[in-house]
């Protein structure tokens, strides 16, 4: 079969995306957890005495306890399907990389199965985030010093 023939098959039985629709979703899901985020910040700082960086630090674990657990029960996909982009670029998008690399492979055991695939998405997020960390850090080094 031609590449041409087969596009157009492909193209008529390819699900289509409201590209307009999905964006309002990840929009109002993301600023939905932006919210939820400010709102336990103010909780931890009203309740329970905490500086506002006490308090962002406990919402970021918590965050990233929440969708790690939703991706062991299983069903984090299932909200990513209807919330879309919201739910992945915050951190719980990173925690979900982590947890769903270590829970394909855990069958191969501790070390050569999670161990071993943890990072296998999440590396590359670190890895570039650390490199741009240090070479933002160095450019405003150079131009204004530490101060």
């Amino acid at each position: 079969m031609k590449n041409t023939k087969y596009e157009k098959i492909a193209d008529k039985h390819k699900a289509s995306e409201d590209r307009v629709k999905n964006s309002i979703v990840a929009f109002l899901c993301g600023g939905f957890i932006g919210l939820l985020g400010e709102g336990i910040i103010e909780f931890l700082c009203t309740y329970f005495h905490l500086s506002r960086n006490e308090s962002s630090t406990f919402m970021i674990v918590i965050f990233i306890f929440i969708a790690s657990l939703c991706t062991a029960l299983g069903f984090f996909d299932k909200l990513v399907t209807k919330f879309k982009c919201g739910l992945l670029i915050p951190i719980t998008g990173f925690a979900h990389s982590m947890t769903s690399s270590s829970m394909d492979y855990k069958r191969e055991g501790p070390i050569y199965g999670i161990g071993s695939n943890m990072f296998k998405l999440a590396g590359s997020v670190i890895l570039y985030g650390v490199v741009s960390a240090w070479l933002f850090g160095m450019i405003r080094y150079l131009i204004g010093g530490l101060g």
